[in-house]
């Protein structure tokens, strides 16, 4: 679990990553969801937690390996993680559960929506919009507000400027649609 929620890597990746796939304290590979043009390359650092779980694993097959040493196929880590989460009584938590909170983790690190697509391989960014969009969203609430509080135009009070908002001179709607 730590493989995939330190590298955002998807299933079908995280299966085939081994040490062959660590190059200068980073893990490397290309997303086979874009082999067809060549493979978007993910290179990520390999955090201290990570680092030190991996330090434990045998170094002659798979990180995901399977009891005989062999590379587990995509289903069946889905299957193994589905099992596990079930023992813990995490029903609702997945493999690609474990992705998703690593773009999280990211974005609430301060990470952007780029620097988080390096992360998991992402070719464009909705996705990665998409993981993130709740993360994170207290605290930019409050770092918007501090921001309109601190604004140094003098315009605290007023909350609606005529010559800069009112589209026209006409009265305002009645009813129901005009509740601002």
């Amino acid at each position: 679990m730590s493989l995939m929620l330190y590298t955002g890597a998807a299933r079908v990746d995280a299966v085939k990553l081994g040490p062959k796939n660590v190059r200068n304290g980073k893990i490397e590979y290309r997303r086979q969801k874009t082999q067809r043009s060549g493979g978007v390359l993910v290179s990520v650092p390999i955090h201290p937690d990570l680092a030190e779980v991996l330090d434990r694993l045998p170094k002659d097959r798979p990180f995901l390996a399977t009891q005989k040493g062999t590379m587990r196929s995509a289903g069946g880590l889905g299957n193994l993680m589905q099992r596990w989460t079930e023992d813990a009584k995490l029903p609702q938590c997945s493999a690609h559960g474990l992705r998703k909170a690593c773009a999280r983790r990211l974005a609430e690190a301060g990470a952007t929506a780029h620097e988080i697509g390096a992360v998991t391989g992402h070719k464009t960014l909705a996705l990665v919009q998409r993981y993130t969009e709740a993360a994170g969203r207290e605290g930019m609430a409050d770092s918007a507000i501090e921001k309109l509080i601190a604004r140094p135009n003098g315009e605290r009070d007023l909350a609606n400027l005529p010559k800069r908002f009112v589209k026209s001179d006409t009265n305002p709607k009645q009813g129901k649609d005009n509740l601002l």
